[in-house]
């Protein structure tokens, strides 16, 4: 029983994370591999099961507030779905230990990025 108590509360609160916006999916994958020692491709497969509901349930919701930008998305979904799947079939030839460094930079970045950076109302 214990052995489920910490996956179940961090997909809980990462959960609760994904619903205001602060990417719980990535720091999810965070949790899984570095407390709760999921290998990094099961981590990745459980964080893309994560991500399609929840995303899901962001675009209806941002669809029913007006806030989707249909020009943009016409021009980049058909953009976007090759480049994710090169991106896929990439990391899938590549060592995981080689990905591990390149993300967890993009991730410090991306974050101080989220904490330093101007926001849009205040320029």
């Amino acid at each position: 029983m214990k052995a489920y108590v910490l996956p179940a509360l961090a997909g809980f609160l990462m959960g609760i994370l994904s619903a205001w916006g602060i990417g719980g999916g990535t720091l999810l994958l965070l949790v899984m591999t570095l407390f709760l020692g999921v290998d990094q491709i099961t981590a990745q497969g459980v964080n893309l099961l994560y991500f399609l509901p929840t995303a899901a349930m962001a675009v209806a919701q941002h669809r029913k507030n007006g806030l989707l930008d249909a020009p943009l998305l016409r021009s980049a979904i058909p953009w976007g779905l090759p480049a994710a799947a090169l991106g896929s079939l990439l990391a899938t030839a590549v060592d995981v230990a080689v990905l591990k460094k390149p993300f967890g930079v993009f991730l410090l970045l991306s974050g101080l990025y989220t904490v330093f950076g101007k926001s849009p109302q205040s320029s």
